[in-house]
């Protein structure tokens, strides 16, 4: 039997929570193992707890933003989440650099939230899809500049078929198994995609397809 994925989740409005809580255990591999209402709740329960993921509010006492470093630091094993309702640039940004792996705005179908908290279990990463142009602006890489007319121009066909099924949010797994590739040969061309675009993860480069997607056709070839 697969062992579930065990979740923590630390928000201050007691009704939302308890909904979050009902939509996930109605799940069969998903186990609610710990709630609580501030940061520093958020932090004994991941020292004590170690859930595979915790989800986390920006706007709870003692701050979200601030609990999210220290929880990484000291609970590795725990893949951290926001869901929240801000969606603000700086908070984003924030809550990634500081560790979090992915980031929800509140208002998030129930379907979506569960497939989202699977697929960062799995390893992945992500930016609610709505937020990702403006966190390009603030994301490394080649200054304008000095890119081309398209960021994807030297992406082989197969880069972009695989970075147009990353942007749509499908694991590797899933993305090998639409190619007919293995997972470790998707991981060998993300590697490499990752390299021309000149980002650091799958997130930002779902970003990058997003932004030339409405201008480019690309990812369309």
């Amino acid at each position: 039997m697969t062992e579930s994925l065990q979740v923590v989740i630390v928000d201050d409005h007691p009704l939302f929570r308890e909904g979050v809580v009902g939509t996930l255990r109605a799940e069969p591999d998903i186990e609610v193992v710990g709630q609580g209402e501030t940061a520093e709740e958020a932090f004994r329960l991941g020292t004590e707890l170690l859930p595979d993921i915790l989800l986390l509010d920006i706007s709870i006492p003692g701050g979200g933003l601030s609990a999210v470093p220290k929880i990484a630091a000291a609970c590795p094993v725990t893949k951290i989440v926001m869901l929240t309702a801000s969606e603000e640039e700086d908070d984003v940004v924030a809550a990634l650099q500081a560790g979090a792996r992915g980031y929800i705005v509140k208002g998030v179908a129930a379907r979506e939230l569960v497939r989202v908290l699977r697929a960062v279990h799995a390893g992945e990463a992500y930016v609610t899809p709505a937020l990702a142009a403006s966190l390009l602006a603030v994301m490394p890489g080649k200054p304008a500049g000095e890119r081309g007319a398209s960021p994807l121009q030297d992406l082989t066909e197969r880069e972009r078929q695989i970075l147009e099924l990353v942007a749509a949010g499908h694991s590797n797994k899933e993305i090998g198994q639409q190619l007919y590739l293995s997972e470790k040969t998707v991981k060998h061309y993300m590697t490499n995609i990752l390299q021309k675009l000149h980002v650091r993860n799958r997130v930002q480069a779902a970003l990058v397809a997003h932004k030339v997607q409405p201008g480019d056709h690309s990812l369309e070839k």
